[in-house]
């Protein structure tokens, strides 16, 4: 079996508003040259063009994916929400909830991104990929039920893990979120639930502000359930490995999921605009293996890795073609080119021994 690759030209079209960063425009906010939200499409575009150049994309199973429907999406959104959202999306565009702006065709767009995921997560469940990516555009892990916020319109993850649950494919998922940001919304899906394992790494005090603490485990049947590691600024490669070894590993091994889920964000890389957690390209190389590896003795290798955030377009691309080379084994290899100065920015000794203690203490608390 071979990994597949989902992605969609029409996702790259999807369009904010009017921002300078993350700042609406107006009073004293003056407007980028370059215009727009962080997240563009240019990180993705560059990502798969790069895949193009080394060769990576002919290793994969290149596929697109139908929209998500209206009966997938009701799963996890309520009629309410998908309809204003509709509504705006065919009157021109807007904004209905904090920093989630979306131009004409938004929703068509949105549910085109939830499409992907869900036939990723689908292909992966039923077992005719071993292994999967789905370059997914809007992102969704910020996304509640009935709120929109952080780029995030719909919750594809959670529309995923509700559609493979409803047709039959899987039992129980595992959501390993390594984004920078807390994947409040994949929380808030199934924050009473025990059947889904919610595992957020994320830095300490970034987005959202009032979300993402140790002790939030889930309330009702869902208690334990739910993970949260707000990691320090300043992490780093050898922290980031340290977490996922000590803590995120050992959780899935308690849990044994039939699949595990990565909400894939390369925005605690070095150079990333939104984060300071010094990861680099071959922490995500390595944080894939160790997830696959994992897979293979939990749940028959099925994982799957769903584009998240990651605003440096220079360095994205490395960080996201490291993660699928060790997800599909390919030999085609992208060098890093920051490698040498990003080694040099991490954590000295001192200080990479005092993160490794936080999360060891971390770890004492997280026993499922």
């Amino acid at each position: 079996m071979s990994t597949g690759f989902f992605w969609d030209e029409r996702t790259f079209w999807h369009a904010g508003g009017n921002y300078a960063f993350t700042l609406p425009l107006g009073g004293l906010v003056q407007p980028l040259a370059a215009g727009g939200l962080p997240e563009s499409p240019e990180t993705k575009r560059r990502l798969k063009n790069l895949m193009d150049v080394t060769g990576l994309s002919r290793d994969l199973e290149m596929r697109s994916a139908d929209p998500a429907s209206r009966d997938e999406l009701l799963r996890v959104h309520p009629a309410s929400y998908l309809d204003a959202f509709k509504a705006a999306s065919d009157s021109g565009g807007g904004e209905l909830g904090h920093h989630a702006p979306f131009a004409q065709g938004g929703y068509e767009i949105a549910a085109l991104s939830a499409g992907l995921c869900a036939a990723a997560v689908r292909a992966v469940a039923e077992g005719s990929l071993e292994n999967a990516y789905a370059l997914s555009r809007p992102p969704g892990h910020h996304c509640e039920p009935d709120a929109p916020m952080g780029f995030c319109l719909l919750a594809n993850i959670a529309i995923a893990i509700e559609a493979a649950r409803a047709e039959g494919h899987i039992l129980r998922a595992a959501v390993v979120d390594w984004d920078v940001h807390h994947g409040n919304g994949t929380e808030a899906v199934f924050y009473g639930r025990d059947d889904v394992l919610t595992i957020s790494l994320h830095q300490e005090g970034n987005y959202p502000l009032d979300t993402g603490a140790l002790h939030d485990r889930g309330h009702g049947a869902g208690e334990g359930y739910n993970l949260n590691l707000p990691l320090p600024a300043g992490l780093g490669h050898a922290g980031y490995l340290h977490a996922i070894d000590s803590i995120v590993v050992p959780q899935l091994e308690a849990f044994r999921p039939d699949i595990i889920i990565v909400a894939c964000g390369y925005d605690a890389a070095c150079s990333d605009p939104l984060s300071s957690m010094l990861a680099t390209a071959d922490t995500y190389r390595r944080m894939t293996e160790r997830l696959k590896d994992a897979a293979a003795r939990l749940c028959d290798g099925k994982l799957v890795l769903v584009h998240e955030g990651g605003y440096s377009e220079v360095y994205v691309p490395f960080c996201g073609h490291a993660a699928i080379e060790a997800l599909s084994g390919s030999t085609a290899h992208a060098q890093d080119p920051m490698a040498v100065g990003f080694a040099r920015r991490q954590p000295n000794s001192r200080l990479g021994a005092f993160h490794a203690r936080m999360i060891d203490e971390m770890a004492q608390e997280a026993r499922l």
